[in-house]
């Protein structure tokens, strides 16, 4: 282990005031660059570019122990169609300032069991056995080769959790019930598995998001009654994760634009989405709703939105320092028109905040509340 860049990096997160206490001596004992890939991402103007540890070894030594996001596998290697970087990453290394805060709201007890739904590179699952011991942790991944990995990552740091290769959306109920779930993937519908295999009184931590916006953090408290288990918490703070691979929006976002649109005007300004409270409400209201801005001379870009499902799409055109901004839009949604309602209502609430807002799961379908679960906005009902 290679403890001076270790120390270094448990300094530099206990300076920056992301590193509770209760995790430094685990984040001590844990060497994060024993759990990545000789071959690393990193983010380049065309996508992601390689640094490769035989080739690059400083490169690779500082980014591993760099308060960074790495990724740690692509779909979509250089080469691919004649591409000259990747640009689709599948598995990555969080933050481990991130890594920091999800441990943190994780509120982890001696003695208690915990799942971790998405193994990735292990680093996750080493710190957890080193707060709690191995033999309470399960952690298991749908992508055999990251499981392969991050197994015998653990077993030559020394820990010996349960690596389940499966998907993680069921969970694993042979070690069930357990105290705390993690996630390190976003979801938007939160698997009924997860629930049923949390303790009375246990605590799921999980990224979550809506097609719009990925993503927030959630804490939900597990409890049963006579309608079964209930999962119900506040956004807790932001945590943009990737996918779990069976909830994973449509990638290509621009698929759907085709035929003649409507023609309009809105005053609205489109940038209003650069406001993370308005972006996350709004993708609360308008569900099914992506987007993606293709830029234009002279400061000028347009917000094109598209559901895939529907066949619907809408562009807003925006130009510097205009009042006015042209809309056009296609199909059985106007999805323009349902983000300026939904604009609209964020308003009159008084702009809350996405720290405001919190999600209650029953067997029934989700809701996602304002200040109360008694005061809901939007309900996903399960068919």
């Amino acid at each position: 282990m290679t403890g001076t860049d270790t120390g270094a990096l448990v300094r530099q997160l206990v300076d920056g005031g992301h590193l509770p206490a209760a995790w430094v001596d685990a984040f001590r004992r844990v060497d994060r660059a024993a759990f990545l890939p000789d071959r690393i991402w990193v983010r380049a103007a065309d996508g992601y570019e390689p640094v490769d540890r035989t080739a690059e070894p400083e490169q690779w030594r500082e980014l591993a122990y760099s308060d960074q996001a790495l990724v740690t596998q692509v779909d979509d290697p250089p080469g691919t169609a004649g591409a000259t970087a990747a640009r689709t990453p599948s598995s990555s290394a969080s933050m481990p300032r991130v890594v920091a805060t999800m441990l943190q709201a994780l509120d982890v007890r001696p003695g208690q069991r915990l799942l971790e739904i998405g193994a990735g590179t292990g680093y996750n699952a080493a710190l957890l056995s080193a707060r709690l011991g191995s033999e309470q942790v399960t952690t298991i991944e749908v992508d055999p080769a990251l499981a392969d990995r991050a197994r015998a990552a653990l077993g030559a740091a020394g820990h010996r959790p349960a690596v389940i290769t499966g998907d993680g959306a069921v969970g694993w109920p042979a070690n069930a019930p357990y105290d705390r779930v993690i996630a390190t993937c976003a979801v938007h519908d939160v698997p009924r598995a997860w629930i049923e295999q949390t303790a009375p009184g246990g605590l799921i931590v999980l990224p979550w998001g809506t097609v719009l916006r990925n993503g927030v953090l959630l804490r939900l408290t597990v409890e049963y009654g006579s309608d079964g288990a209930v999962a119900c918490g506040p956004v807790v703070g932001d945590s943009a994760f990737m996918w779990l691979r069976a909830q994973a929006p449509e990638r290509d976002v621009m698929a759907v634009i085709q035929g003649e649109a409507d023609s309009g005007r809105t005053r609205l300004d489109p940038g209003f989405l650069g406001d993370d409270d308005a972006w996350f409400a709004a993708g609360v209201l308008v569900p099914g709703c992506q987007w993606v801005v293709g830029p234009g001379p002279g400061g000028e870009w347009t917000l094109w939105l598209t559901d895939s499902t529907s066949g619907s799409w809408a562009s807003v055109d925006y130009e510097p320092d205009a009042t006015e901004y042209e809309v056009r839009q296609r199909g059985p949604r106007l999805l323009w028109n349902e983000l300026e309602a939904a604009h609209a209502w964020w308003v009159r609430a008084g702009r809350p905040a996405r720290t405001r807002f919190g999600l209650t799961v029953t067997s029934a379908g989700q809701r996602v509340w304002l200040d109360h679960p008694e005061k809901v906005i939007a309900a996903d009902p399960r068919e």
